[in-house]
């Protein structure tokens, strides 16, 4: 029988410890909520930094594993994470995870305008398509065999000439999901490099795909539900103001 790996600490320097830990946004005995920035990878970065999983040691408890991730994000994906303090806290929540009791809610800003109708349901099967070292998400038919069922609800917050601020809320937990509903819907995400998002909206940079996840309700291993909401970082805002999205 294979022998499971246990994680090994990594060395942190005092800079990256005073990072991830101005990063929390809630804590007690069983979890621990990021607000995660833009650029930093969740977990299996390829850049010689660290991941979010790894900077996660800096709240271990001598010789104790260090919080454990319970979802992710993409690197550009900016807001709330949980992570669970305990193995009991980890297994429950990832259960309440598989049975789809956690309700996320997304913010983005799409172009060239508002989706039409400005509210509604996408429900679109995708499949994973490997080009090279990199991985997309395709629409496709729901019989195909590589078809994965994925539904996304989405309303219109804001618009203006060229762009809308856009809410969203996915059912299923696919990767990408949201950013290729999106453009099969001819509303790409700003900053979208890998799906054609735009990169400058009426004269301005678009510096990053533009998506934050802004809130988070789950049941609490504890008992009860918790609602966490993340701020988004100031280049999703001063890009929203800019625009007259706020």
């Amino acid at each position: 029988m294979k022998k499971k790996q246990v994680p090994q600490p990594v060395a942190l320097s005092a800079e990256e410890v005073a990072f991830v830990r101005g990063l929390v946004l809630y804590e007690d005995p069983d979890i621990l909520a990021l607000n995660k920035p833009p650029g930093l990878s969740s977990q299996g970065g390829r850049a010689q930094v660290n991941t979010l999983d790894e900077l996660l040691w800096a709240f271990a408890k001598p010789g104790k594993a260090r919080p454990r991730l319970i979802h992710r994000l993409d690197r550009d994906t900016s807001g709330v994470i949980l992570t669970a303090k305990t193995q009991p806290a980890a297994s429950f929540l990832g259960k309440a995870m598989m049975a789809r009791r956690f309700r996320k809610t997304y913010r983005a800003i799409v172009t060239p305008g508002a989706p039409q109708p400005k509210a509604g349901v996408i429900e679109a099967a995708l499949r994973r398509e490997e080009i090279g070292r990199e991985a997309y998400m395709r629409v496709c038919r729901p019989d195909h065999p590589d078809a994965e069922a994925a539904r996304s609800h989405y309303r219109t917050l804001a618009e203006a000439p060229g762009a809308a601020l856009v809410e969203l809320e996915p059912e299923t937990g696919r990767m990408h999901q949201l950013r290729v509903h999106l453009v099969s819907i001819d509303r790409p995400i700003a900053g979208d490099v890998r799906y054609g998002g735009a990169l400058a909206i009426a004269g301005q940079p678009v510096p990053r795909l533009m998506l934050h996840a802004a809130e988070l309700r789950f049941p609490h291993p504890a008992g009860g539900e918790r609602t966490l909401i993340a701020p988004p970082p100031d280049d999703f805002t001063t890009l929203a103001k800019a625009l007259v999205l706020e």
